[in-house]
This record gives structure tokens, sequence and C-alpha cells, in this order.
């Protein structure tokens, strides 16, 4: 099969490293003189025909910046029951030989479905809560890592300056590598991630036997999907929206807001609540997330190159290789545990 035209979307929720891996595609496409087509919002312009051509022109000067210049959404073909046939005949009416999809495990998701369904797709993967299966590190999370560790850095100083417990929420639905990675870098008292439930008193009774040894500030760092050991010994997530979006996610996050006020009550001691949201995943990739991005999206390019659909560019012991796309679905890569006894050795 002769390839002519690619087409490349992003999917889900940007992230500091997207238009490097775009950039990066389109570089490697052109060496052999293939034309590449940016689908505007992910799946989303697929369904609705939106695209713009993407020219050695238009990715100069892009490695740099965040976010993605093509768009992206958290559209789900496949909420529509004629959704796929949609995205399938689009795929034809943009004369695309191969499709790049870069994302998580609900862009890659969908992927892989329509890979089964006939579509020439690859996938590159990106998302900053490194939760996705068969790599070893995702496009966004070193930055994302980066953006916590500093935020932690300065609040170090307030805390100690005003003796108070200060808590720290950080993105991580399934998964707590950013609090895990951050809160290690910063030097956090504790780390409550959605791996390990947790007792509040357990959290109220460290601040306590800090304060015992003359330290009268702590600094909490907690995953958004972080959950609370019940009395009945069920995990419980707390929940901002009970809302589904169109992969049937709920928002969550509050639990930093929750913990502050049963801490205050355990312990007595003024708690502040900082909520780092979109700031994690918004502004200049590191040099890290460029590096990263510009290898695996020149591997997606590449597979595309040789007829390799169905797989997701992957790095993995720092050498660049493939995953089925088949093996991402259902899975999530959780916290080493290991790594967090490591940070279990400085709580308190």
């Amino acid at each position: 099969m002769t390839i002519k035209r690619v087409g490349i979307l992003t999917g889900g929720g940007d992230c500091p490293g997207l238009n490097a891996a775009i950039r990066a595609v389109v570089r490697r496409l052109d060496k052999d003189g293939v034309k590449a087509l940016g689908i505007l919002g992910g799946w989303k312009g697929l369904m609705n025909m939106a695209a713009m051509e993407l020219t050695l022109n238009s990715v100069s000067g892009i490695l740099v910046k965040g976010g993605t210049i093509i768009g992206t959404s958290r559209t789900n073909p496949f909420k529509d029951k004629d959704g796929p046939e949609i995205v399938k005949r689009n795929f034809g009416n943009f004369n695309l030989d191969g499709l790049i999809a870069i994302g998580g495990e609900d862009t890659l998701g969908v992927a892989a479905k329509l890979f089964k369904e006939g579509m020439p797709i690859v996938g590159v993967p990106k998302t900053i809560d490194n939760d996705l299966w068969g790599t070893d590190i995702t496009i966004g999370f070193d930055t994302a890592v980066t953006i916590a560790t500093e935020a932690i850095d300065r609040l170090h100083t307030t805390a100690e300056s005003h003796n108070r417990v200060i808590i720290v929420e950080v993105m991580g639905r399934h998964a707590g590598w950013i609090a895990v990675e951050a809160g290690l870098a910063g030097g956090a008292d504790a780390i409550l991630i959605p791996e390990v439930p947790f007792k509040v008193s357990d959290v109220a009774n460290l601040i306590l036997r800090r304060h015992n040894r003359g330290k009268n500030f702590s600094i909490i760092v907690v995953s958004e999907g972080a959950k609370i050991q019940t009395e009945t010994g069920e995990p419980m997530e707390i929940l901002r929206d009970t809302e589904l979006d169109e992969f049937g996610h709920v928002q969550l996050g509050g639990i930093g807001e929750m913990l502050r006020v049963k801490l205050k009550e355990a312990t007595g001691f003024t708690a502040r609540v900082t909520i780092l949201g979109y700031i994690q995943r918004g502004g200049e990739p590191t040099a890290f997330d460029r590096i990263l991005a510009t290898r695996l999206g020149v591997k997606g390019a590449e597979m595309v190159l040789s007829g390799k659909f169905g797989n997701m560019a992957a790095i993995c012991d720092n050498k660049i290789t493939s995953t089925p796309l088949s093996e991402l679905l259902g899975k999530v890569r959780t916290v080493d545990l290991d790594l967090y006894k490591i940070a279990e050795v400085f709580f308190g």
C-alpha cells in the first residue's frame, strides 16, 4: 500500500508536548513526501469533517508551545450508533491512507476499536496521569510533575511561616503517579493516591507526631482520585460532579477540601488547600517532554509508513518500541508500589 496522505488528531485533555509530537510526525512524513492533515478537535473533527493541512511552515516554531494547534475534545464516536461509520466514511472523504491518534486511554481505546473495524490507525501515548498501559512514560507527565513540584516547593515556605497544614490536590484519576513523584521531589510529609486507600485518622496521627517532635507544619499531597477507607472498609471516591462524560467518567475532585475539614477537626491545626488543576497541563513542555514527544512522533509516522497499523508507539527501558492497541483496552498502569514504599519512608 502506498501512503500519500496521513491524518493526525489529538484527543482528550491537552498537555505539554502535543505540538512537539505533531511537529515530529509532519517532519518525518515530509521526508518521504507524504502529506499530513490535521483533524481538528480530536474524533469530533472526523465526525464533522473539520481539518487543516499541516505543512513544514505550519509546524515551524511549535516545538516549545503548550496545548495543541489542531485542538482536542473528549468526543467518543461510539456514543453515537452511527458514529463509527461516520468516522470511517469521512476518513475516506479526506482521502487518507492512515491515521495517527495522539491521546490517552480513551482516545486510543477508540483507535483500537476502529482498527478492529478496518481503519489503518496507529497511536501515540499522551496523558499527564502517566496511567497508560504499554509504555513506561507518556507525553506530558514530566511537565506535570515539574509544575507540581515547583508548587510544593513554594507552598513549603508559606506552610512553615504560618505553622499550617497545606494540602496540595493534584490530578490523577486512577493512578497517583503525579502525586508520588512530585511529592517525593518536593519533600511532602504524606502522599495519598488511588492505589492505597487511606484513613483520615492515620493522616491526622502523622501530623500530630510531627507536631510532637517540633514540626508545626505539614505538606500533604493528594491525588484527586485518592480513596478514603470508610468504617466498613470500603474505599470511597470524592466526586465533584456525578454527570458522566462521553467515556463514562465522573468528575472527581474535592478530596482536598474534605481532608482539610477532617484534619482540622482531628488535630485542631489550621489547614489550607491548593488545587493545582489545569495548571499542571498548561504551558511549555519540559526539555524531557519535547524529546519524548519527538521520539514517539517519529515512531508513529514510521509505523504508518511501514504499514504497521494497530500499534501504539511506546518507550520501554528508554528504547522506542511499539505495543498493540488491543492490549490497552481495559488496563491501567498504576503506581509502582515499591516506589510508594520509598515515599513512605519520608512520611511524618
